[in-house]
């Protein structure tokens, strides 16, 4: 296949970095925003007529549909800084387009501070009206969020205010860790210089030698950072505390519940579900350390790939496999992918300045979903393909069902698609395996859905903790941070991961911790589709229910759509069922590492 086939086409969004077009873009798209305002922002009337507030939520439908997110011009700049991170030219058209849809968006947001302010007797008259079938949830969701919205003006100043409050202390960060560079240890046991992802990486090599001096330069590095990050942490947890007493929620996650469509309860239902379970990922790591010869795996070494997954998957039978394992799954799956391959909307292999990692990316309904691959040949590349795609047919199936108002995904069912694909794949690939092998592929993806599982919800307990004493003390320094990451980490790691010094700093460089309480829904995602897929397995016809839930976006709320299908994710008797899961593929693993004799007697 030609390389250039092996890029975006990104023509679709713009012709280029330099398109002629731009400074048209812009102008359509604040002329239509323009005529939106001009026509709603001094008008009341929509507020208490029916009829009017219909006409006014096709026409922010619309708005949405063709424009949102600042239209092409915004997402194909966001798109291009993933292609190519140095490039200073894209950059400053890229922070223009920021600058621009932020522009747009405080100019609109009059529409849904008014829609909030709905007396509560027409809230109820306006959901009960079959005008708004298309846009019920759209309004369900507003009138949830009323109470804790405040005006106009002060709703812009927070807007204005949250990069310097929050993104610039979390960039500084992380530029600072960029900067850093160490000598460590390669394979042939010369000292070479690599950066500190790099480092990060090499802390999984199968080399010891290798592994143990990333760690060492690794930890030092976070030493050197910690005092940092602590005055960072403080003042993100500060401003955050300071935001929530402004809006009134009563508890540090519950805005992160609200704006992912769940109730509280359900994310605490399954918080206790999972760290009940805790002796599931003991058993593990015990198991893997076992494997090692060894009592305890330093801490560094916890995603140390076991056993030897070194077998090649060039993109083109990754391709292959992918297409085998959607086909046999669903017709449209193929199709949707088939689509994705053929229309060059995949960024496959790693280039100079192209951001590491894969993505799935969207924008406004009408615009391609487009995926940015890094494939090096591996596994996890194949299964990264298949992730990533999952994530892409969620987004196809909702354009085919929904407006503009209800496209999109729940962040607590964001990784059901993708990691429901990648299972199937990951089945196709397990397929005439046996001896070391399967063992081998047991216990990464064991690793893999430990990690996605356990120690997410883990990390979500420890920033319940985290903010909790902190708006009881005011402040915290990095050693009580670090003993609070340190004691949730060890629940859920158990003896077979030694809780080795330096590990109590890891907290400083994990972005996640930052983007405050967002860990659960990794888990949750998981967990949901565990249970999709052993459904499937019993009962093929039942693919046409996960089809309805991939095309559901947001125009129900997670639990509704998953009543739809026979699920209740507020009973903790569900999370559980995802969890046996688990605990039947750790059996089959114990099993076969005693059948092979790969455990010390």
């Amino acid at each position: 296949m030609p390389k250039k086939e092996l890029t975006w086409d990104l023509s679709p969004l713009l012709k280029g970095d330099n398109d002629p077009t731009i400074e048209s873009k812009k102008k359509e798209a604040e002329s239509q925003m323009r005529k939106f305002v001009l026509k709603w922002k001094n008008r009341k009337d929509y507020l208490e007529n029916p009829t009017v507030l219909k006409e006014a939520l096709d026409e922010y439908e619309f708005f949405k549909r063709n424009f949102g997110h600042g239209g092409s011009l915004f997402y194909y700049f966001y798109l291009r800084t993933f292609q190519d991170q140095a490039d200073p030219s894209i950059k400053s058209k890229f922070n223009k387009a920021t600058d621009f849809i932020k522009k747009l968006s405080n100019e609109l947001r009059f529409f849904e501070l008014d829609l909030a302010k709905i007396s509560p007797e027409k809230q109820k008259e306006f959901l009960n009206s079959g005008l708004f079938k298309d846009y019920k949830h759209f309004l369900e969701r507003i009138f949830a969020s009323s109470k804790y919205l405040l005006s106009e003006k002060e709703e812009n100043i927070l807007s204005l205010k949250g990069k310097v409050a929050h993104d610039n202390w979390e960039d500084m960060v992380q530029d600072f860790l960029a900067r850093e560079e160490r000598e460590i240890l390669n394979e042939s046991g010369k000292k070479v210089k690599k950066s500190f992802a790099e480092i990060q990486s090499l802390m999984s090599n199968t080399d010891k030698k290798v592994r143990d001096s990333a760690a060492e330069a690794f930890n030092e590095i976070l030493e050197k950072l910690e005092n940092v990050a602590e005055a960072e942490m403080n003042s993100l947890m500060e401003n955050k505390k300071i935001n929530d007493e402004l809006r009134g929620f009563s508890r540090p996650d519950a805005r992160r519940h609200l704006s992912d469509d769940i109730d509280s309860k359900v994310v605490d239902s399954l918080a206790k579900s999972v760290s009940s379970k805790f002796d599931v990922s003991q058993r593990y790591y015990k198991l893997k350390a076992a494997l090692f010869g060894v009592k305890a795996l330093k801490y560094h070494e916890i995603n140390v790939p076991y056993g030897k997954l070194d077998k090649s998957y060039s993109y083109g039978n990754s391709i292959k496999l992918v297409k085998k394992a959607f086909g046999s799954l669903d017709k449209e799956f193929l199709e949707v992918f088939d689509r994705f391959v053929e229309k060059r909307r995949l960024d496959v292999f790693p280039n100079k300045g192209k951001k590491g990692g894969a993505y799935c990316f969207h924008s406004a309904i009408i615009q391609p979903t487009y995926i940015l691959l890094n494939h090096a040949d591996r596994l996890q590349d194949v299964l990264t393909l298949a992730h990533e795609v999952g994530h892409g047919i969620n987004n196809e199936f909702m354009k085919k069902k929904q407006n503009s108002l209800n496209f999109g995904v729940p962040k607590a069912t964001a990784e059901v698609a993708s990691t429901f694909m990648e299972d199937f794949v990951l089945e196709e690939i397990k397929k005439n395996l046996d001896g070391s092998f399967k063992l081998d592929l047991l216990m990464y993806k064991l690793n893999d859905d430990i990690s996605t599982i356990f120690r997410q919800v883990a990390c979500y307990m420890f920033e319940q903790e985290l903010h909790k004493a902190f708006r009881e003390k005011g402040y915290l320094s990095s050693e009580e941070i670090g003993k609070m990451f340190q004691k949730h980490m060890s629940a859920y790691m158990g003896k077979g991961i030694e809780q080795s010094e330096g590990s109590q700093r890891w907290w400083v460089y994990w972005t996640h911790l930052r983007d405050f309480f967002y860990t659960y829904s990794y888990s949750s995602g998981l967990l949901i589709s565990k249970v999709l897929q052993e459904k499937v397995k019993k009962d093929p016809k039942f693919i046409l229910k996960v089809k309805d839930f991939l095309a559901a976006g947001t125009s129900k709320s997670p639990k509704d759509i998953f009543l739809e299908l026979g699920i209740d994710i507020s009973d903790s008797g569900f999370w559980n069922n995802g969890l046996k899961e688990i605990g039947s593929q750790l059996d089959e693993a114990e099993k076969l590492a005693k059948k092979l004799g790969k455990l010390k007697k």
